[in-house]
């Protein structure tokens, strides 16, 4: 019973803590709509010179003065030699995608997308930093056939997993050319899943009586306040196991080297137990990554802002609030 308190006053906390960072955030939004927000447009920044700036401010700290000149002279021959070497340098473009149920950082996907498929050679690279735990199947379909357009242009890209690509989020990896994944991150969910209450018994308790008028069989299936037949339940799990196979099928076309019967079960799996079922291609962190692009390349980082209106900010804060909630109560090692 302690053990079981200790754990419910930490929920408690926790279920507070998001209710007063929603709070502030819907102060800082008001706020932001009164100012008009951040202008809409793509913003690019080079990484070399982020990492570079960063190591020099560690170099500086630990170096006589001397030492730190001599540095910075050898540093800036080698920026000669890179600037000469132009357009024979590969170039890295670097996105972020952070899923929610919705998908709904594809809008800016398309255009970061729009961005490197009018300027980007096949000598150069797509890096995306995906964190995808999964949602509506149309939403990340559609973000999946945005990266599709790299590869038909035979844009060479890498998808890199710090966290989790699960269920949508690995409809999204799979496209990828070569997927790296960290040895904990979460990786599979090759599944579908539907559920919804169902308040039928509670209204008609209460007197209350649901009436609905559809035309065609199967306009609605399962529904939340009238009675669901099984009939009702059978058409929907028909249409869950259509949805799967072609989830399945996208898999297959994109890894034809997977065992579908052994990862399509709805399982997930931590990246190393992923990499001996094939699902992805190394172990590794975006970080390493891209610090050994930045030194065989130039890297470039892509960010596109659009407006969003008051009610999509609300949206949004809650949505993360309630992510995070989830995740809060999910079992840790």
């Amino acid at each position: 019973m302690t053990a079981f308190l200790a754990e419910y006053g930490m929920f408690l906390a926790k279920t507070l803590t998001l209710l007063v960072a929603l709070g502030i955030g819907l102060v800082m939004i008001a706020g932001m709509s009164r100012r008009g927000g951040d202008a809409e447009g793509l913003k690019v920044t080079k990484l070399n010179d982020r990492l570079r700036q960063t190591a020099r401010s560690l170099q500086q700290a630990m170096l006589d003065k001397n030492a730190f000149k001599k540095l910075a002279k050898e540093d800036k021959k080698s920026a000669k030699a890179t600037a000469k070497a132009g357009e024979e340098r590969k170039r890295y473009f670097v996105l972020n995608f952070k899923g929610d149920i919705r998908a709904s950082a594809v809008v800016q996907l398309r255009e970061e997308i729009n961005a490197i498929v009018a300027t980007a050679r096949e000598s150069d690279e797509v890096v995306l930093r995906l964190e995808n735990p999964g949602g509506a199947v149309h939403e990340h379909g559609l973000a999946a056939s945005q990266l599709l357009r790299l590869k038909t242009r035979r844009i060479p890209l890498t998808i890199i997993v710090d966290r989790v690509a699960a269920s949508g989020g690995y409809l999204m990896a799979c496209i990828a050319d070569r997927i790296i994944a960290a040895p904990f991150a979460v990786i599979g969910s090759i599944g579908v899943i539907a559920q919804l209450p169902n308040f039928n018994k509670a209204l008609r308790e209460r007197g209350v009586e649901f009436e609905q008028v559809t035309a065609g069989q199967y306009k609605r299936t399962l529904t939340m306040f009238g009675e669901n037949t099984e009939e009702d339940r059978n058409k929907l799990r028909d249409e869950l196991e259509d949805v799967h196979h072609l989830f399945k099928d996208l898999v297959a076309e994109q890894r034809p080297g997977l065992d579908l019967d052994r990862v399509a079960t709805g399982e997930h799996w931590y990246g190393t137990r992923a990499l001996e079922l094939g699902l992805i291609d190394e172990l590794g962190s975006s970080d390493d990554y891209l610090l050994q692009a930045a030194s065989d390349g130039d890297v470039y980082e892509l960010s596109w802002r659009g407006k969003q209106n008051l009610q999509e900010k609300l949206l949004s804060i809650m949505e993360t609030a309630a992510d995070r909630l989830f995740r809060s109560g999910s079992q840790s090692p």
